[in-house]
């Protein structure tokens, strides 16, 4: 699927109003991670939607950049106050502009790995690599198949051993947990993940 088709497919969810990804807040996992976990520096958050996220992360000091594919998405997330160092753009995170790779310290991941096809995850796995520093860190919530009935859950779930699979060419792991705070329905039914982008990962960065 071109990025203009994907754009236009995410644009008809926002107009019709069938977000069902769109919470009210930031997702509990990455505020209790945040507790006892402080994220600096430049993060990235692709698939940002109207970006709780990204603003509870500006809000513990970090520069962050949302990127999303809906026009509507963004416009939505700059129409909040702004908290700080938080900026939203129009964007394809499968197809990472140039001036985006290397400049990250942290690529924060939430319902965009599974809203992808599982085809084009190997990608999402390099371009996160691609936008971190040497040593950045990508980490954040990734939504397991735990039997979910039809038309529950997000559009494709994962495993654990599919995570694994996908970032072990490019990413370390560090941590990994199913947290016991989330969205209604969705305890246990992710896992936290931390990697830390290899040293042998695009070497040029």
């Amino acid at each position: 699927m071109s990025p203009s088709t994907q754009m236009n497919v995410w644009q008809e969810r926002y107009d019709q109003d069938e977000t069902p990804w769109e919470k009210d807040g930031p997702a509990p996992p990455l505020r209790a991670f945040l507790l006892s976990n402080r994220v600096h520096g430049k993060v990235l958050v692709p698939g940002c939607g109207i970006g709780h996220d990204v603003r509870l992360l500006a809000a513990q000091g970090a520069s962050v950049l949302g990127l999303d594919l809906a026009p509507s998405a963004v416009e939505r997330a700059n129409h909040f106050p702004k908290v700080a160092q938080e900026r939203f753009e129009l964007g394809d995170f499968l197809n990472l502009p140039t001036p985006l790779e290397g400049q990250f310290d942290w690529v924060y991941e939430n319902t965009c790995f599974c809203a992808i096809h599982p085809t084009e995850r190997e990608a999402y796995a390099i371009h996160a690599a691609r936008a971190l520093k040497p040593g950045g860190h990508l980490f954040g919530v990734f939504y397991l198949d735990t039997g979910n009935p039809p038309g529950e859950g997000p559009p494709f779930c994962s495993t654990s051993e599919e995570i694994d699979r996908q970032f072990s060419a490019w990413f370390e792991p560090i941590q990994q947990w199913t947290p016991m705070v989330g969205f209604q329905g969705r305890v246990p039914k992710e896992e936290f993940r931390v990697f830390r982008k290899r040293p042998d990962s695009f070497k040029e960065n």
